[in-house]
């Protein structure tokens, strides 16, 4: 509620929109920046979110520290370390030294506040210090609101970054632009301090009135810190299934964050009636999405994807609103927003760095909303006991025998269950729902049914691929290994996307397969390798997979081998697992690293055919297919060499990248559009579409026979010209914008491969 009677209110009010506007712009701007160097892994993020985190919370004590002086001092200091916080600016990326294999999960962390760390902390501590000083004037009214506006300019910073700032700077006046901002800042936090330099200065606990209100008890401390921790890691988990086993694209990197900023603006808000119909609605919620939280297989749909962006939401909003119902006055506020941001560092330290060492899958994300469940207000939504007149011992036996009956159902619905949701398995699922509804007041059975119905909807298969050890998880994903005896296969996936596949029986075990048939651009390329550039042709791999690529390696050629995961390099060099490596070219170096990093070393003229197969599932390398990274490629190639690039995805248009590249270098380009498989024999090949560019046109003839009409695409072994795309802004280290290749009917539709 504003109170007009309360001098400058609106300064405070933008002071804080834009310290927060510019807080959470600077984070996807410097996740751009540094892609070059960590590439587009959703771990990367998460670490980054860790960062961010930890930073926030060195503001927040910082805030919480400063208020112990008189307001004119701590506008002093605060200004000061604006000032020297300065020094860092325009954002750029530190020079250090790149991570050894392995090492990014410290090295990411250490880039980042180098880069950016002595900026982010100054400008995190404004939101907290401008509410102590806003409270300084007793006519100012509860402060508290004003996390709300914090958030809310968050949420518009980070939404507004990928939406207008993105396509339409580049990252240089990005960087300009972001510095004129925080100059603005020092001067609103400068006005700030000047609005309230006299009448506070000499008041208590740095000029906050006071109510007399005793130091919150460490129990009520730590259920602040627990309250705050649950949808801190939940936003990361959420992020992490979503990008692992239900659609891996990049742009539901942003809107788990976004979410989980909004939830701050309402439970935060004078909303109160919402809050509280939120707060009703989420142990539902929790319930009919929750459930699905330990499905690792049959969940790969955007309907499921979307309902795990709304429990996030509705589960944030109701916690973060029990938390503002917990607050304590106001002269304990920095102290309030130091344990809150204390337990988002809580829960990002889970999610982001110990879950991916303790655990081969993302159990984070069931264990979370399990979690939340047990902190989240459990109002009976259907109070039976009190339609039926029941006392607590008899309601008490009735919710027993409920639970007896959903260990009884979980038990069918796991014998029931066939790797999809769907038959009799769905039909149980409804039924325990109704049990979960009907015991929402009793905590243990509530958490009880929940569990249950995790574990009968896809989460007992998931436990036991954990321990019949077929899956492995890495800094870069999670990849599992399953058999088809009837298909005579065996796969390796990466989340959703197929990595991998190697048909078992012996005859066939060397035939390529799924994107590499021989049918495919890069079958028909390596087919012909010696055609074009002799017996000794010299052939670089960037992106290893299951090692499928190997076994069109003929005696005399010389290959090379990039691969950034540690892991996937163990799954393909293990006869035990996949034999495409050991059969056909066991004594072929790896080299360990980012590709771009790696053949930036290299001596120029190296390779007569380089293949680019860097896809992290669907997520988009942008920064192998800037640029710069083509210069780098181009130069690693020997004149008359041939780039072959795999752009195959469900969610982004790639041809207009590289007709772009092509037609700003001179090159030729043309693509093969490999449509796939026909019949049931061909069920171990997938369509694809690969890139070829070369700096010869005479290359290009001898590679295709002669490029064919687009009409005749689908045509066996045909290429034809990349479509160009008017207007289309070439891709740079320092410019890309991946909106204006989305494919907005697969994103809406959810298409699966």
């Amino acid at each position: 509620m504003i109170l007009s009677a309360s001098p400058r209110r609106w300064l405070f009010v933008l002071t804080i929109l834009v310290g927060s506007f510019l807080l959470f712009q600077v984070q996807p701007m410097v996740a751009r920046m540094v892609l070059p160097k960590l590439g587009g892994a959703p771990a990367v993020w998460n670490s980054a979110m860790l960062v961010y985190q930890a930073l926030l919370l060195g503001g927040y004590a910082y805030a919480h520290w400063l208020g112990r002086f008189a307001v004119r001092r701590q506008a002093i200091i605060h200004v000061a370390l604006f000032l020297v916080a300065a020094l860092w600016l325009p954002i750029g990326i530190a020079q250090i030294t790149a991570p050894g294999p392995g090492q990014e999960a410290l090295w990411v962390p250490l880039l980042l506040l180098a880069s950016i760390g002595p900026v982010f902390f100054v400008v995190s501590a404004q939101a907290p210090l401008m509410q102590r000083w806003f409270a300084a004037d007793t006519r100012a009214g509860d402060p508290y609101y004003l996390y709300a506006a914090s958030n809310l300019g968050s949420f518009a910073g980070l939404i507004s970054y990928p939406a207008l700032v993105e396509p339409a700077l580049p990252l240089a006046m990005q960087s300009w632009g972001w510095t004129a901002g925080y100059a603005v800042l020092v001067l609103l936090v400068a006005a700030c301090g000047a609005a309230r330099w006299t009448g506070a200065a000499d008041a208590p606990e740095g000029g906050v009135a006071t109510n007399d209100e005793p130091r919150p008890t460490w129990r009520r401390q730590l259920h602040w810190l627990l309250i705050a921790a649950v949808p801190s890691g939940l936003m990361l988990s959420t992020t992490t299934h979503l990008t692992t086993d239900i659609v891996a694209m990049p742009l539901l990197w942003v809107l788990p964050l976004g979410l989980y900023l909004l939830s701050f603006v309402i439970a935060f808000s004078t909303a109160n009636r919402l809050t509280q119909v939120i707060t009703l609605l989420a142990p539902v919620v929790l319930l009919a999405v929750g459930g699905l939280g330990l499905m690792s297989t049959g969940g790969t749909s955007m309907i499921i994807a979307l309902a795990s962006l709304a429990m996030l939401f509705v589960v944030a909003t109701a916690l973060h609103g029990y938390l503002y119902h917990l607050r304590p006055a106001p002269q304990h506020l920095t102290l309030f927003y130091l344990i809150m941001s204390a337990g988002g560092v809580v829960g990002g330290l889970f999610a982001a760095l110990l879950a991916p060492l303790l655990f081969d899958w993302v159990y984070e994300h069931p264990l979370l909303i399990l979690a939340a469940g047990l902190l989240l207000p459990l109002p009976a939504l259907l109070p039976w006991d009190k339609w039926l007149n029941l006392d607590r011992r008899r309601a008490f036996l009735v919710v027993v025998l409920l639970v007896a009956v959903a260990i009884l159902i979980s038990q069918r619905m796991v014998s029931d269950w066939t790797g999809a949701l769907d038959g009799s398995v769905a039909t149980w699922g409804i039924v325990l729902f109704v049990i979960g509804i009907l015991v929402i007041g009793w905590r243990w059975a509530y958490v009880g049914v929940l569990a249950l119905l995790m574990f009968g909807l896809g989460g007992a298969n998931t436990v036991n691929e954990s321990f019949s050890g077929a899956r492995v998880r890495s800094y870069f994903g999670v990849y599992t290994i399953s058999d088809h005896p009837a298909l005579n296969q065996r796969r390796l996936a990466h989340g959703t996307t197929l990595h991998g596949l190697q048909r078992t029986d012996a005859a066939h075990r060397r035939d390529p397969t799924t994107y590499y048939g021989r049918q495919s651009g890069v079958g028909l390329t390596l087919d012909k390798a010696e055609a074009l550039a002799g017996p000794k042709a010299s052939i670089g791999i960037v992106g290893l997979g299951a090692g499928t690529l190997a076994c069109y390696r003929k005696p005399g050629q010389r290959w090379t081998i990039f691969e950034i995961d540690p892991v996937m390099i163990e799954i393909a060099r293990d006869p035990e697992k996949f034999t495409f490596l050991s059969d056909c070219a066991g004594n072929s170096p790896i080299v360990v690293g980012d590709a771009r990093l790696q053949i930036a070393k290299l001596p120029p003229a190296q390779f007569d055919v380089l293949v680019i197969d860097a896809f992290s599932s669907d997520a988009i390398p942008l920064h192998l297919l800037t640029k710069e990274a083509i210069g780098i490629y181009s130069r690693a190639m020997k004149p008359d060499g041939v780039l072959l690039i795999h752009i195959s995805n469900r969610f982004f248009d790639l041809e207009p990248v590289l007709a772009a590249e092509g037609k700003a270098r001179g090159w030729s380009t043309a693509i093969r559009m490999d449509p796939g498989p026909i019949g049931d024999e061909l069920a171990d090949l997938t369509g694809s579409n690969w890139v070829a560019l070369t700096a010869t046109p005479e290359r290009m003839r001898q590679l295709t026979g002669g490029i064919r009409p687009r009409r005749d695409a689908a045509a066996d072994g045909a290429w034809v010209p990349l479509e160009e795309r008017a207007g289309f802004v070439r891709w740079t280290d320092d410019y890309a914008s991946t909106l204006p290749v989305l494919i907005w009917k697969h994103i809406i539709g959810g298409r699966d491969e």
